[in-house]
């Protein structure tokens, strides 16, 4: 593989990336420069973790799995999609990963129905923090992130992830298919599934609210 150049272009069969020169660094072996990156990414890398399995411990989790996976790949990125692109593809497969085996957990196990609710709301629980706003309204807030959190849950992984890339994270079209490795088509049929699933669901909570 050749060396990677500090000044990437679409000639050379790469995307400008504001974190191209930090890469090199990391290429170099120097950990502070990926400790950098960690830094820069891992608020949004969490969002989308939690947005995809609804707990945010375990979302942390994936996360330092998906930092951890990308510094011992970092070698293999040839800057054919911006290094935040390529991260979230990495995260959102450790994402997927943990949904199918706590699937597989849920066909073994015999689950009560009086079980306690998820622990799942920590993170949301931390935005609710502020003193400003009365206790009524803070469980007013928390229960309808945690409805909306739910309609989110229920959508089908494959459709969810594209979703939460595009209508949470922002992401273009190309930017998800370059993360997922899918054809554009397909990123729009999927999310435009999605989008009217979610719908479905939040007219369907509205409605109990009213």
């Amino acid at each position: 593989m050749p060396e990677m150049s500090d000044s990437w272009d679409v000639q050379n069969g790469t995307i400008p990336d504001d974190d191209a020169e930090i890469i090199v660094r990391c290429r170099q072996g120097d950990k502070e420069a990926f400790a950098l990156l960690v830094r820069r990414h891992q608020k949004k890398m969490l969002n989308i973790a939690y947005r995809m399995i609804g707990n945010y411990d375990e979302a942390c989790d994936i996360v330092q799995e998906g930092f951890l996976s990308a510094y011992r790949a970092i070698g293999r990125f040839r800057g054919e999609a911006r290094f935040s692109t390529w991260l979230c593809g990495i995260v959102v497969n450790h994402a997927r990963t943990y949904l199918q085996q706590r699937a597989v957990q849920k066909r073994r196990l015999t689950v009560s129905l009086d079980d306690p609710a998820s622990e799942g709301n920590e993170g949301l629980q931390r935005e609710l923090s502020d003193p400003a706003i009365s206790v009524h309204a803070k469980m007013e807030k928390r229960q309808l992130a945690e409805r909306i959190q739910e309609c989110l849950d229920r959508i089908d992984g494959d459709r969810r992830q594209v979703l939460i890339l595009r209508d949470i994270q922002g992401l273009s079209y190309d930017e998800i298919g370059a993360a997922l490795r899918l054809p554009r088509g397909t990123v729009r049929s999927r999310l435009f599934r999605a989008r009217n699933e979610l719908k479905d669901r939040l007219l369907k909570i509205f409605g109990e609210l009213l």
